[in-house]
């Protein structure tokens, strides 16, 4: 954990780690979060800190707050409706960009000379850079596992998406999306080929489950 905190101090500048939670899942919105960290006695707080995949539910709910309530954070969400007209990648970006300006904004007057172009710098999980967006940036490949910026960043999106899959269960309980978050689980394609699509699912996500039924109906 302390590597964590070891890899944004090394750029010098005042960082802001985003990351996505929801790419893969074929059902519900992709979310993504952005954290800027500015007291530092949050690491012995944070001992479990780490890729949010690489943590429990239980220890990701355990820190959730703590991150939410002591660091400058942000999270946006980019529904259905909008992943289906500029695909999952874009979208990701964009509730990227979004948490990301939202963050810039929140650090507020009395850290604006930090935030000149020379000293501040996003870190983005993944290979590819924000679009339409004119900050410094750096993509970090598997960044999650390496910045804590980042990995703060990843634990909020995926808590927060859990928690919106969870209202959506109780909305659509066949899919069991309490437990599958929306991925395409055998479960979950057997609810579809019973119950049908609902609006929160993602039909670009399924053109290959249907054309491999329509096969097997030919």
């Amino acid at each position: 954990m302390n590597n964590l905190f070891k890899f944004d101090e090394q750029f010098n500048k005042v960082i802001i780690g985003t990351d996505e939670a929801g790419r893969g899942p074929a059902a519900g919105g992709v979310f993504a979060s952005a954290v800027c960290f500015y007291d530092k006695a949050l690491i012995k707080e944070l001992a479990v800190l780490n890729d949010s995949k690489q943590l429990s539910k239980k220890k990701r709910e355990s820190i959730y707050d703590i991150i939410l309530n002591n660091t400058i954070n942000a999270t946006a969400c980019i529904e259905v409706e909008e992943i289906e007209k500029i695909n999952i990648l874009n979208a990701s970006l964009k509730a990227m960009r979004l948490a990301c300006e939202e963050v810039v904004e929140g650090l507020g007057a009395e850290l604006t000379g930090l935030l000149q172009t020379s000293t501040s710098l996003i870190l983005v999980d993944g290979n590819k850079l924000i679009k339409n967006f004119t900050r410094p940036q750096k993509y970090i490949v598997k960044g999650d596992g390496k910045s804590a910026s980042i990995a703060a960043a990843s634990v909020l999106a995926k808590v927060t998406r859990d928690r919106y899959m969870e209202r959506l269960h109780e909305e659509f309980p066949q899919y069991n999306w309490a437990q599958n978050a929306g991925y395409l689980t055998p479960e979950h394609l057997a609810a579809i080929d019973k119950y049908g699509l609902t609006p929160h699912h993602r039909p670009s996500f399924l053109k290959k489950h249907f054309e491999k039924q329509l096969s097997l109906l030919s």
